[in-house]
């Protein structure tokens, strides 16, 4: 983990041009409004169906798709409103070590995720935030996992760094930047959810950066036989 790079949360391309964070805007207006228009779409064509049929297979279809679409949405909105505040200090930071396992989500099917196979060093601790870190991780695998893939993460300490790779579908380093209209990498419901993990990273004391498709999410490791809460 490199402690001399430039610790702003945004790149360079992003942070020194103005027109380009007016172009990041839009993109985030965009993403909502689709998901948003399939939710209020689905509801009003649910209200309009016989009383007989909202709980047949045309209601319960449209149901699920409204339900689908509210989900991506709140994704969208909890991930962007989180790099907003993350851009400004507004989120308090707690470290204290924490098992890197318990990092991992209970239920990776929950997320969006199909297959999950962890491999965890025993034992390996991290100083981090707990609630934090599990955002910025739950963000990678969200990503990873896109059309299915099997997830694969693999943790382990290296010097002073907890490592947490993920690899799946395999990413670029561009996809870690603010999404701009035109970009052509296809990142799915998780498209916001890497620039909120980016800022993450840089708020715990970390990096996160993209090696051989995998992402890299390197957090302060603490000392074995730390105490955990």
């Amino acid at each position: 983990m490199n402690n001399d790079l430039d610790t702003s949360p945004l790149p360079r391309e992003i942070r020194d041009e103005p027109a380009n964070r007016a172009k990041h805007l839009s993109f985030v207006a965009h993403e909502i409004r689709n998901p948003l228009a399939t939710a209020l779409w689905s509801a009003e064509l649910l209200s309009r169906l016989p009383e007989g049929e909202r709980g047949g297979p045309r209601g319960d279809k449209l149901a699920k798709m409204c339900v689908r679409a509210v989900a991506r949405v709140r994704r969208l909105l909890e991930d962007h409103l989180l790099a907003e505040r993350l851009d400004v200090a507004g989120v308090p930071v707690s470290r204290e070590p924490v098992a890197v396992a318990e990092l991992l989500p209970a239920d990776a099917v929950a997320i969006g995720v199909s297959a999950l196979a962890a491999d965890v060093e025993a034992g390996l601790l991290a100083f981090t935030d707990p609630q934090l870190a599990r955002r910025a991780i739950e963000a990678l695998l969200v990503v990873a996992g896109r059309g299915n893939h099997e997830v694969r993460l693999a943790a382990k300490r290296v010097a002073s760094v907890a490592r947490v790779e993920v690899a799946g579908t395999p990413a670029t380093p561009r996809a870690l930047l603010d999404r701009l209209p035109g970009d052509n990498e296809e990142l799915g419901p998780g498209c916001l959810g890497l620039g909120m993990a980016r800022r993450l990273a840089a708020a715990l004391g970390g990096t996160l950066s993209v090696e051989g498709g995998a992402f890299v999410l390197e957090l302060p490791a603490a000392e074995p036989g730390a105490r955990t809460g």
